[in-house]
Formats: C-alpha cells, structure tokens, sequence
C-alpha cells in the first residue's frame, strides 16, 4: 500500500508540473513577446487580412516544446488527437491538452483523498475527471461542424450567383471566405489561399474536405470536381446542392423534435441514481458508507457504473437518427 502511495504522490506531482507548463505555453504562444512579434510580421505583409492569420504557412506542432513534441510524435494515436482538437476550433495543442488532463485528474485524486476515500475510489475519480476534456472537446467539434453546415446553404447560393455574374470560381472561394461569417469563412479563406500559393484547385478542395468531415460539404467537393472534369452549368448545380443540404437539414429539425422525449428519458435515467444517492449521503451518511468501505460495496458501485454507462450507450443508439 505504501508503494502504491508513493507511486501516485509521484504521478500527481508530474500531472502539477506538467500542468504549470502547459499554462504557462499557453500564455506564451498567445500573448507572448514571440506571438506579438509574428502577428504584427502578418499585420504587415497582409494589409487586406489584418485580421485573419493565414495559418497554412506554419506546420501544427503537438506541442511548444522539442522534447514533449519528440514524445508526442511517437505515439500512434497522437495524430487522431491533434486532427479532432483542429476540427472543434480549439487552439489547443496535443501537450496542452494533455496537461489539462492530468491537472484535472491530479485534482480530482486529491479532492477524493481528502475525503479519505478508497484508493480505488482516487483512482477511479482521476480517471473520470482525465477523460472530462475529451467529450468536451467533441462537443465543441460537433457544434462547429453544425454551424458550417448551416451556413454551407447560403455559401453555395452566393457562390452561384457570383459565378453567374462572371466571376472565376477561385474568387467565389474569397467571396465566401470574406462575406459569410466564421467557421465556414476561415475554411473557405484557406482554400482559397492555397490556391494562390500554388495548391491546386483539386488539391485544396480535398484538403477543405479533409479539415471539415462533413457529409455535405464532401457532397459539394465531389461536385464540383467532377464537374470540372465533365463540365457544365456549375452554378447550376451549386443551386441544386444548396436547395437538397437546406431539405436534409429541415428533416433534421423534424426528427430532433420527434426524438427530444427520447433524449429526456435518457437523461432523467441517468441522473437520478446519482441524483438519489446525493440526497441520501446528505441526509443520512452512514447508510451509504458501507459501499464506499466494504469490498463488495465497492464491486456494486463498479458494475453499478459499467451497467449505467453501457444503458447510456444503447440509448444513445436509439435515439441518435441520421439523416
């Protein structure tokens, strides 16, 4: 048990430490004296822009610092990682989401020390609160990739109209990237600039599917390359893909609303057990002890928990329609 100890002692001090630097790079690559250098270069070279940094000249790095980056580069899963902090918006690297994890774990482990809870109790709590940026993070990842798709409708119509005043396809992409409003604009605004950095135009619209996994702008990419490959009326067709994204997302809107009950069984079934069981330690403590103190109470609270998770999972499957 004393090992056991010193071990997490150890671990919690590497999760305070890591967790200091990760804030302090944090502050560093925002508003240090680097970051105001580099962003008022860009404020120069790029009057027009001033306000749109042209992230594509500048490799994503996992993490500010050369030896956490050498670590984080061999990891396999690494990479996954760093795509879905990119695809939610976050500025957030590898390292600095990592020592977030950590520092919350480290807190939560002490929160339940404090409490002279089980060790596996602590462990258990660190675990949970490790994994809490993670859901959050794709939370954030789903919301961005909702927006885009809402905004994608009125982006493909101004798109249309202006290739049918004359304009190139190219400056559509900066018509969109400079009249609509962000995230749909920050993405349409690096195709663009790939292109004049000499990025082909197939190239850039894969890159644009690739950054933004969703279904209908891939429908849109996959449109407009093969029209350039066969020919025909683009704006055209721009119309017809807008006219079917706006149909699909209206019979969306239809099936949330049908499934809004579903969603709410769900959530009252799974907060209630915890919900419960914090009225009952409020009132009467000592009659729930006994499952944080005895090993079979500790048992039933673990299966207890994978149960809840894994009826969480099916009905999140039920209630989850895609259209």
């Amino acid at each position: 048990m004393d090992s056991l100890y010193f071990v997490f002692a150890t671990l919690i001090f590497v999760a305070v430490v890591l967790l200091i630097e990760g804030a302090y790079l944090t502050w560093n690559s925002a508003k240090g004296p680097e970051a105001e250098r580099i962003n008022r270069r860009l404020r120069v070279m790029s009057a027009d822009h001033a306000s749109k940094a042209v992230s594509i000249t500048r490799k994503r790095v996992m993490s500010s610092s050369p030896a956490i980056q050498r670590l984080l580069s061999t990891i396999p899963r690494a990479a996954l990682l760093d795509r879905l902090l990119l695809q939610s918006g976050k500025s957030w690297t590898v390292g600095q989401f990592l020592g977030v994890s950590l520092g919350l774990a480290a807190a939560a482990a002490l929160v339940a020390a404090w409490f002279a809870m089980p060790l596996l109790i602590q462990l258990a709590a660190g675990a949970a609160a490790a994994i809490l940026p993670l859901p959050l993070v794709s939370r954030a990842r789903s919301e961005r990739l909702n927006r885009i798709e809402t905004q994608l409708p009125d982006a493909l119509d101004l798109m249309s109209r202006a290739l049918r005043a004359g304009h190139a396809f190219p400056t559509a992409l900066k018509m969109v990237g400079d009249e609509m409003s962000d995230p749909l604009a920050g993405e349409f605004s690096i195709a663009f600039d790939e292109v004049n950095f000499g990025v082909s135009m197939p190239d850039a619209l894969m890159n644009l599917a690739n950054r933004v996994p969703s279904t209908d702008l891939r429908y849109f990419v996959i449109a407009v390359l093969i029209q350039r490959d066969t020919g025909g009326n683009l704006s055209e067709l721009l119309d017809n893909i807008g006219k079917i994204i706006r149909d699909r997302i209206k019979l969306l809107g239809h099936i949330r609303v049908l499934s809004a009950e579903g969603k709410m069984s769900a959530w009252v079934l799974g907060l209630l057990p915890f919900g419960a069981g914090a009225l009952i330690q409020l009132t009467n403590p000592e009659f729930l002890s006994v499952l944080f103190t005895d090993l079979a109470g500790q048992k039933m609270i673990a299966a207890a928990l994978f149960m809840m998770a894994l009826g969480v999972l099916v009905m999140r499957k039920i209630i989850r329609i895609r259209v």
